[in-house]
């Protein structure tokens, strides 16, 4: 009975908007990440007098749920070097529990400029750079991959630990653009960092209450059945679906961001 009875304090509207748009935030999260970009507005549109931490927590239970789902898919066709993902995802592990410890001293809007200059540049270098992604682009010494995995998983780890949205995108970017990796590889890469980073995360919001744990299971679920669908798409189309999905994705969040700078003014 309490399952039938669950949602009687949110509206069929909220509900059926959640469903939809959780199913597409794991389909395209799967793909090449961001699928934040529409989960967390998804929250914020439907609960806006529900705190920010609330919030924050809540969608990451969700993508948690769907993002392993997709690490899982990707490790049965793509073969990791279990060190450097460990290495990588310990340094963004931690470095997400800091930023999801700072969240509620942070002011994101004052970031939102800085980090919409950023994805104009990750735009234009993609377009024009055709076989970024496509092949190797470069050959390092597993020290280097170590040193500059280490350096992504701090920076693009906090930025998920305090806000989130997109950051499977940079950390898609930074495998292919700093590590040499196929978009292919870096996605498959990217899911599993992103599972520690969503976990590392979680204690802080969870050990605060800083959660709604219906809407939760609810968004995970959804978000499950995207992954398993857009993780299955990708593995099948091959690096140039990813690469056309990835530019589409960073267009949204510079559009996305851009909405949010103008409309705060």
């Amino acid at each position: 009975m309490y399952i039938l009875t669950i949602f009687t304090d949110y509206s069929v509207l909220a509900i059926i908007s959640l469903i939809v748009l959780s199913f597409a935030a794991g389909f395209v999260d799967s793909v090449i990440g961001g699928g934040g970009l529409i989960q967390l507005p998804a929250l914020l549109i439907n609960f806006p007098n529900s705190p920010l931490p609330v919030l924050f927590g809540t969608t990451k239970i969700a993508s948690l749920a769907g993002t392993s789902m997709a690490a899982f898919q990707y490790s049965r066709r793509i073969k990791f070097n279990y060190k450097l993902l460990l290495v990588i995802g310990a340094c963004a592990g931690a470095a997400s529990f800091a930023g999801a410890r700072v969240v509620s001293h942070i002011n994101v809007n004052a970031l939102k400029p800085v980090i919409l200059i950023i994805l104009i540049l990750i735009a234009v270098y993609t377009f024009l750079k055709k076989d970024l992604g496509s092949v190797k682009t470069k050959h390092i010494s597993f020290r280097q991959q170590l040193i500059w995995g280490s350096l992504m998983g701090l920076v693009v780890g906090f930025y998920d630990g305090f806000f989130g949205p997109g950051t499977g995108s940079f950390f898609v970017l930074g495998f292919v653009m700093l590590l040499g990796f196929e978009f292919v590889e870096a996605s498959a890469y990217s899911k599993v960092i992103n599972c520690m980073t969503n976990i590392a995360a979680l204690v802080v919001f969870i050990s605060h209450g800083k959660y709604l744990l219906e809407l939760a299971i609810l968004m995970g679920l959804c978000n499950i059945a995207g992954n398993l669908i857009g993780s299955r798409l990708a593995l099948k189309k091959g690096n140039s679906f990813v690469r056309v999905f990835f530019l589409i994705i960073v267009m949204l969040m510079i559009l996305r961001y851009a909405y949010d700078i103008y409309a705060g003014q």
